[in-house]
């Protein structure tokens, strides 16, 4: 019997099996950020174990409140810069060089296929388009993995998506991915892993298939995952071409990483788009998905074009794309967040900030900020944004508000109509 990726991972870094369905994993990254491991850093001063197992494999960024808005904030990035320094971990990213940290961190090249990799932030899954197992986890797990390198799971059962037709115009991998968790619920695939194939994800940029691994965790998923190919090999070779020979040695050394064809699955579900519309969500559950068609109408007070989810270049392309000649409704606030100092520079370079900022929109630093209703565009009560963010629950941008997910183009088409809008405006994918 073959295996799948996940299995494959699993088996290559096993280092104990203390239960019958629990692996204990060594782990070839661990990423902080400054909302969640400072909690850890500072239970592990108290124990008297302030050290790290592999300064290399730690990376670490400020980015959920960048720059800090409060004494609080301020004293979070303050714990971790410290014990960064005082662990001599080189790959620290401060105000500045600092980025949404599931768009920065492949953007240097720590993401390889095969990874094991955790971080305390449920959308470390997003690393799984590269074709590695990558998960969130709480403060007793980040605190074992930053001092031991070591991570416990449950032996991975795998869903297996495969996303077949031909995307119509407008539909974008944020339409694909809301459609699956609406078919599959926000609890359908707990502690899973999601498998994304399908002719519509090897056609799909690495951008994309990172936009799809970040909401795998909205069904309920501990990982989604795509296998490495071409594309991933192109998108990493400037990091591995020392490596590697030719990239075609890469891809056939990537190949270990692939599931085999006869590996068993859980659930296999196939998911024809050829008529998928541009989608959005209402109500508090990221499952709970219309057609854009269906929402049309409803008022919005601000657009926000951003996040570990949408707010890579190619997703400023397409909003920008839309939003190019015209001008936003009068009553929306339009924030454009790019996810990375690279990203905003490349962005500027392309004329794409002013196309945003001739339009009406405000243009911040790379920040998390707006999406979890912590700075940079937080709701007031009563208030309705229309996002590119991963989460629409109650208060989630701000106590009271109403968030409605959907993609860059969408988004963009609301914010000139004032009400949530299909991307009629652009003329292609």
């Amino acid at each position: 019997m073959g295996k799948t990726i996940a299995e494959k991972i699993f088996e290559m870094h096993l280092v104990d099996e203390p239960f019958g369905d629990v692996s204990v994993l060594r782990l070839d990254r661990v990423f902080c950020h400054e909302i969640t491991t400072p909690t850890a850093i500072q239970d592990l001063m108290e124990r008297g174990k302030d050290r790290v197992f592999d300064p290399d494999k730690i990376k670490v960024v400020i980015d959920h409140v960048s720059p800090a808005k409060d004494s609080k904030t301020a004293l979070q990035g303050k714990i971790l810069r410290e014990w960064a320094r005082r662990n001599g971990i080189q790959d620290f990213f401060d105000i500045g060089r600092n980025g949404v940290c599931h768009a920065l961190f492949p953007e240097k090249g720590f993401v390889r296929p095969g990874f094991t990799i955790i971080m305390g932030d449920s959308h470390t899954c997003t690393h799984g388009a590269f074709g590695a197992f990558a998960a969130g986890v709480g403060t007793t797990d980040l605190e074992v993995g930053i001092l031991k390198g070591v991570c416990a799971f449950k032996s991975p059962q795998t869903y297996k998506i495969e996303i077949i037709g031909t995307l119509g115009k407008g539909v974008f991998a944020k339409d694909i991915i809301l459609k699956v968790i609406q078919e599959l619920t926000v609890n359908g695939a707990t502690n899973r892993v999601i498998e994304f194939r399908g002719n519509i994800v090897d056609g799909m940029s690495m951008d994309q298939r990172m936009t799809l691994c970040n909401m795998a965790v909205e069904a309920g998923a501990t990982c989604g995952i795509c296998l490495p190919d071409m594309t991933t090999v192109d998108y990493l070779w400037e990091f591995i071409q020392d490596q590697y020979h030719t990239k075609k040695e890469a891809l056939d050394a990537f190949a270990e990483f692939r599931s085999d064809d006869d590996a068993a699955y859980e659930i296999t579900r196939t998911i024809d788009v050829s008529d998928l519309e541009p989608l959005t969500t209402y109500g508090y559950k990221p499952d709970n998905v219309k057609p854009v068609s269906e929402m049309k109408g409803t008022r919005i007070d601000q657009v926000y074009i951003g996040s570990c989810t949408n707010g890579r270049l190619e997703d400023l392309r397409i909003a920008a794309k839309v939003l190019e000649g015209h001008i936003i409704s009068d009553h929306v606030r339009g924030i454009v967040s790019p996810a990375t100092p690279k990203i905003y520079a490349e962005a500027m370079e392309e004329g794409l900030l002013k196309i945003f900022m001739d339009a009406g929109f405000c243009v911040t630093n790379p920040t998390c900020g707006a999406c979890l209703g912590m700075s940079n565009g937080v709701l007031a009560a009563g208030e309705v944004a229309a996002s590119t963010t991963n989460r629409n629950f109650n208060g989630r941008m701000g106590k009271g508000g109403m968030v409605h997910l959907m993609s860059p183009a969408t988004a963009a088409a609301s914010a000139i109509k004032g009400e949530i809008s299909n991307s009629g405006l652009y003329t292609g994918n």
